[in-house]
């Protein structure tokens, strides 16, 4: 390693040169082009057909980019199958690829309450869901997600959730962590998407509120000593926040 300049650092997802960051982004998106990431897919990735499917047709949407990471996906289903999850909830479903992934790695008496206020990517998911036979399982609440989070606490399920995944509007985040921690059980996972918006959030501009958002947040969790934590490179950044 000459004049130890360079550092080679595995990361899981990508090789870390000094100067240069582990963070790449999305397979489908920043990291498409990325030899590192492209590798890790093709050679971990066990992708569902209807999800594969469900993927193609996310990909023709403009707003393609906010479906979550495949390879990201995968590893949150697999998280969800180590705690034998059975109850998850999804806070910004969008076309519903990570809702259709969670309902598909639980078993027959799986639940995903999937949040999502926008009707024309409900009408995308349903097909994909049923086509996959988890329609039983995902149940859609067309409104604000903190609605559905408050009538779930109403309803008396605090405590009763496996896994959260946090995926919405990013100046909401902070209420709706909050409400999931009431939601989850003890030993119970919350992940949190975007928290390196990409790269944006290391020394955000003074105006740009969502960035700053997204570092306080970030902030808050290091210090929160009701959860045990750790922040993920993968896609645009990942959080995992597993409850005391």
């Amino acid at each position: 390693m000459a004049a130890g300049r360079h550092f080679l650092v595995c990361l899981g997802l990508s090789v870390l040169l000094t100067g240069k960051s582990a963070f790449v982004g999305k397979s489908h998106s920043g990291g498409k082009d990325d030899p590192v990431l492209q590798y890790v897919v093709n050679n971990s990735l066990r992708e569902h057909p209807v999800l594969t499917k469900l993927k193609l047709r996310t990909l023709d949407d403009q707003w393609y980019v906010m479906m979550v990471s495949i390879e990201q996906a995968q590893l949150m289903a697999n998280l969800m199958k180590l705690i034998n999850a059975t109850k998850a909830i999804e806070i910004g479903m969008y076309t519903g690829y990570n809702a259709l992934s969670m309902a598909l790695a639980m078993p027959e008496n799986g639940h995903v309450v999937a949040c999502e206020i926008n009707n024309t990517y409900v009408e995308i998911a349903k097909p994909f869901f049923k086509e996959a036979g988890v329609e039983n399982k995902i149940d859609i609440r067309l409104q604000r997600a903190m609605q559905t989070l408050d009538e779930l606490i109403a309803a008396g399920e605090t405590g009763t959730f496996d896994f959260v995944f946090i995926d919405a509007d990013k100046t909401g985040y902070d209420g709706y962590y909050e409400k999931s921690l009431e939601l989850i059980r003890k030993g119970g996972i919350i992940a949190i998407d975007n928290v390196l918006w990409s790269g944006k959030v290391v020394d955000p501009a003074p105006d740009d509120v969502t960035s700053r958002t997204l570092d306080a947040l970030n902030k808050k969790l290091h210090k929160d000593q009701r959860i045990d934590l750790s922040m993920l490179t993968i896609g645009d950044g990942l959080s995992i926040a597993i409850k005391r």
